[in-house]
């Protein structure tokens, strides 16, 4: 059975069916890849203006630091370190005293802080027991303060120190499991609606006969109990360590570093794997108390590490003119990683023992070696971790389908992205080597 030819004329209009079929098949990979690259380059500059806020502006959060002990005699002793500037206006604002305001600011970062604070000590105390409470076995424990006021550097912040002791009646209120009074500690101190801060965590080391321990306090779980279930309490470290990473925007553009120089998926793992142990390991050091290193030295060497991950891809892509990370090619070294990709695993490595240092110098945890201290740490790390990974998820696919669909545009978008990490880890940089923010 013969077929019928198609005329030329057909041909011809089939081949331009094709062609049409295939441009627009074209015309949706460019415009979806567009679209990918405008998330991404979106993503990169949110990340980048984040960061340009000016540090000194508390990172728009504060940290109270408290430590709790059962007090001779009974009752509770509490020592509580709060964020100076923050205290005067607060307080001043709330307890309507104007002249703590004058006196307080002029005062401020001239390392005689104290005299102000004990000359308004009546409106410091009033502001704080208002809102740091104590309660044994459900009866509220009535506060007083004890000695003078001071006043100290923390990370090169001021901090105000205030200790208040808590008389707490006899009460029926048990831990069954203990017979002993459930102790209750509160804390709504710098609320989000007073309108200077948001997101205010209060750091308590507690010491209540065999409960010993810390708990990380904020506006959604301002309440710490002694009847309190493990589980909740390492909740509470879990989410406190998420959005510590989520807050800090110097760790989220160096994960943004990272995840741009890389040019596979074994890369990005690989770099995040160098990354995690080598912080972790400082984290848990630093956190226990074996290592000290300051924050006016830790704080710059983050800023600068930053830049150098950024310089480290851009100076890739200028020396092999971008083609190696448009279509990379299959390397033969060890792991099927070449000598450059060892460097920067090397580098990363180096520079995740510094951030590591800073996860513990920002959860500020002061206390004896414990197991229940070693819970708390490694789930907060773990909360760093979960949100390290999704950002990883959520970054890498897109950069990886642009590179594929339109790898001219995700060689601009790394650049772009890359370079704009670059200028604020050094702006950042020379900042906290300066004491500027």
């Amino acid at each position: 059975m013969r077929h019928a030819t198609p005329s030329p004329t057909a041909r011809a209009a089939s081949r331009s069916d094709a062609s049409r079929s295939a441009v627009q098949r074209s015309a949706v990979s460019r415009f979806a890849a567009a679209g990918i690259a405008v998330a991404l380059a979106a993503l990169g500059t949110a990340g980048v203006l984040v960061g340009a806020t000016p540090a000194a502006a508390h990172g728009f959060s504060s940290t109270v630091y408290v430590d709790a002990t059962e007090a001779q005699g009974g009752g509770i002793r509490a020592e509580l370190d709060l964020e100076y500037d923050l205290l005067v206006v607060s307080a001043a604002e709330n307890e309507h005293d104007d002249a703590f305001f004058d006196d307080g600011m002029s005062l401020f970062e001239t390392g005689s802080e104290a005299e102000a604070l004990n000359e308004h000590a009546d409106t410091v105390v009033r502001y704080v027991a208002e809102r740091f409470t104590v309660s044994s076995g459900g009866t509220a424990c009535a506060p007083r303060r004890v000695g003078e006021l001071g006043a100290h550097e923390r990370d090169g912040v001021p901090y105000a120190q205030l200790t208040l002791q808590y008389a707490c009646p006899e009460t029926s209120g048990t831990d069954a499991a203990e017979n002993e009074p459930t102790i209750a500690v509160r804390s709504t101190l710098f609320a989000d609606d007073e309108g200077y801060v948001t997101g205010t965590e209060t750091i308590l080391d507690y010491a209540f006969g065999d409960a010993v321990g810390s708990a990380a306090l904020d506006a959604a779980d301002p309440e710490f109990s002694t009847g309190q279930a493990w589980t909740e309490r390492f909740g509470e470290f879990f989410v406190l360590g998420a959005e510590h990473l989520l807050s800090g925007a110097d760790h989220i553009l160096f994960l943004l570093a990272l995840i741009v120089g890389s040019r596979r998926l074994r890369d990005v793992v690989l770099a995040a794997t160098s990354f995690t142990i080598a912080h972790s390991v400082t984290f848990l050091l630093a956190a226990v108390g074996i290592v000290n290193v300051p924050a006016s030295v830790v704080e710059p060497i983050i800023a600068l590490s930053i830049a150098v991950v950024a310089l480290v891809y851009l100076w890739q892509v200028w020396r092999q003119r971008g083609q190696a990370l448009v279509t990379p090619t299959a390397p033969t070294g060890r792991l099927g990683l070449t000598r450059t990709d060892w460097l920067r695993l090397a580098v990363v490595f180096g520079f995740g023992l510094i951030h590591g240092l800073g996860f513990a110098g920002a959860l500020g945890i002061d206390e004896p070696w414990s197991w229940s201290l070693l819970g708390s740490l490694l789930v907060f790390n773990v909360g760093i971790e979960a949100v390290q990974i999704a950002i990883i998820l959520v970054v890498f696919p897109l950069l990886a389908t642009t590179r594929s669909r339109a790898p001219r545009t995700g060689l601009w978008v790394g650049v772009i992205v890359s370079a704009g990490v670059a200028l604020m880890g050094l702006l950042w940089f020379v900042e906290r080597l300066l004491g500027l923010g």
